[in-house]
């Protein structure tokens, strides 16, 4: 195809801003979807996307427009999911940046910016939901021009609901967004951005061609992996599969590899032919896991299943990692590495909706640099592996340079909470005369647990927050362990701050106390660091009335029944089981 008629984009914006039902407008005006087709939040192809009105996934999507050939990448807009976005902007010349109307620039709308700027990528500004009462088009048009140094004229306003003024946006693509350029490669590049598995045909890639042609037959090499296939088909995103003949420079299509091995077509690699001399492109930038925690199954035997689940969920989500693990108490299992806690909720959610499993997730964990006592250094990211800390020279926390965009009447809220969560106050900016952007530096584990959900209380849902790892720093932290019918649960145990240690160990068996079901026999619940037991709560048995059956008499059979009643508790107390509901395992989450 010539690619002076091909413009590549994608659309980026803070969450909930209206990017997929953008998309959804472009659909329809192109005439890409027929009408009988349509509907909302056409490119979020998950039930999990649909249910949570969130992109988690990016997503192709191809149309023809006036004798050109756009082509569209729909990104996700949360932070725990930025990395998609980064993987998409390898991918085009030219981003739609959303901006709500009602709401403004947020957090995660300077970050994707930021992102897009990064790569010299032509930036269109778009202020959507002109339409609802609460629009206020001057303030959030200053705000743009500021942001972007850029003149009023220069942003479209548009309705995605209504498709008021969609189309100029077409047509600002199609004379801003410049025409890709094989910049004089003669051979055979493409970038792998993404990928799916189809239990039929194998690997299916996402590529962004840079140089050359690649069609059916061809034999195809990636260069990062060695591996070799021959292609089985190319083609195009509308949004579904279509086979096309080839796909030439400047492109973004499919093809369909073949390969049954997912770890041989890793997102990132660049593809080339097989004999031809070909230099990798520039990949994206190695994604680190920020949190982990430990993924095992209530039954036993689902070990490979869960084990082959995660590969398939490990092909399009490069920031997915796993290793195996195995706990006396809980067997076999999976230690895995997310980006976040939403992150994390999305693998869980997916396992056991797609894949039917049922599993017991341990308490998530950031991943802290250790210097042992014999100097060397390494990574731990279990608590278990902090089990005897006197090995342990020195421990040194992942720390955040986090942005929270603000009104400025719940700057004092806000400042008192992030102090509460041991953040460091870095700087303030304005974005304009009623909104600020807080700068603070603080612990990734301060925001584990429910520190966006308390940022939107105090902020009355007004704040938003993005972060990014900025180094490590040494903390001291010891390791609490939960007691329940004086077993240890191993996946309870938590790191916490040595100062905080007494604190917490009191809220957690409360909470425990709370949510644990009546046992047979009085149930010791306790919390302790090392041997020794720091907070401790009982939850009364469950007493059956023993002596119902019992009429008048004398009162010694009563008392033998309840003696024999006694005994067996004891009994039990000693040899039974306790079976812990997940609700124990959320309560661990919870902060104050």
């Amino acid at each position: 195809m010539d690619q002076t008629k091909i413009r590549n984009f994608g659309i980026i914006a803070h969450i909930d801003h209206g990017k997929s039902t953008l998309a959804d407008r472009f659909l329809e005006i192109t005439d890409t979807v027929s009408k009988r087709d349509m509907k909302a939040q056409l490119l979020d192809t998950m039930d999990i996307e649909r249910e949570r009105g969130i992109t988690i996934k990016l997503q192709p999507a191809t149309m023809n427009y006036k004798g050109l050939h756009l082509n569209l990448i729909d990104t996700p807009g949360h932070v725990d999911f930025n990395y998609e976005v980064s993987r998409s902007l390898a991918a085009v010349e030219g981003v739609v940046l959303v901006v709500d109307a009602t709401q403004g620039i947020q957090a995660q709308t300077l970050a994707n910016l930021y992102l897009a700027l990064e790569q010299d990528l032509v930036v269109i500004p778009v202020i959507n939901k002109i339409d609802l009462p609460a629009a206020d088009l001057e303030m959030v048009s200053n705000e743009i021009v500021n942001l972007l140094g850029c003149e009023k004229e220069d942003i479209i306003a548009v309705s995605a609901k209504t498709g008021k003024n969609v189309e100029t946006i077409l047509e600002r693509i199609i004379t801003l967004i410049p025409a890709p350029t094989d910049e004089g490669r003669t051979a055979v590049q493409g970038l792998v951005f993404d990928s799916v598995f189809d239990d039929y045909r194998g690997v299916i890639i996402f590529v962004r061609m840079f140089g050359g042609s690649i069609k059916r037959g061809d034999k195809l090499a990636f260069i990062g992996t060695g591996a070799h296939t021959e292609v089985l088909e190319v083609g195009y995103f509308k949004p579904k599969f279509v086979k096309q003949d080839e796909l030439t420079s400047g492109e973004i299509g499919y093809i369909v590899t073949g390969l049954k091995e997912i770890s041989h077509a890793r997102v990132g690699d660049t593809i080339t032919l097989v004999g031809n001399e070909s230099t990798a492109l520039e990949g994206y930038k190695e994604i680190q896991s920020m949190v982990f925690a430990g993924f095992f199954c209530k039954e036993g035997d689902d070990y490979s299943k869960l084990r082959a689940a995660l590969e398939k969920l490990k092909l399009n989500d490069a920031a997915l990692s796993y290793e195996p693990e195995n706990s006396p108490a809980l067997g076999f299992g999976f230690r895995c590495g997310f980006l976040g806690l939403l992150h994390l909720e999305v693998i869980q959610e997916r396992l056991s909706r797609e894949f039917d499993l049922d599993l017991i997730i341990t308490v998530p964990a950031v991943a802290y640099e250790v210097t042992f006592s014999d100097g060397t250094e390494g990574i731990l990211n279990n608590p278990q592996d902090f089990s005897d800390q006197t090995k342990i020279a020195q421990v040194r926390e992942p720390m955040l340079m986090a942005d929270i965009v603000c009104p400025k009447e719940f700057m004092g809220n806000i400042m008192q909470l992030v102090q509460d969560a041991k953040g460091e106050y870095q700087t303030t900016e304005y974005l304009d005369e009623k909104r600020v952007v807080l700068h603070y530096k603080m612990p990734l584990a301060s925001i584990l647990a429910d520190f966006y959900s308390a940022l939107k209380s105090v902020s009355s849902g007004y704040a938003s927050l993005n972060y990014n790892l900025v180094g490590y720093e040494p903390v001291k932290i010891v390791k609490l362990d939960i007691f329940i019918a004086e077993d240890k649960v191993e996946a309870m145990s938590s790191m916490v701050y040595e100062e905080d240690a007494y604190r917490m160990a009191r809220n957690i068996v409360k909470r425990l106390k709370d949510v644990m079901p009546k046992q047979q026999f009085q149930l010791k619940i306790q919390a302790g660091i090392g041997a020794k037991i720091i907070a401790s709560e009982r939850l009364s048995a469950l007493r059956k009335d023993v002596t119902s059956k019992l009429y008048g008499g004398d009162v010694t059979r009563k008392r033998k029944l309840l003696e024999k009643q006694k005994k067996g508790k004891k009994k039990m107390a000693k040899f039974g089981k306790v079976d812990i509901p997940n609700e124990a395992f959320l309560a661990i989450l919870k902060k104050d």
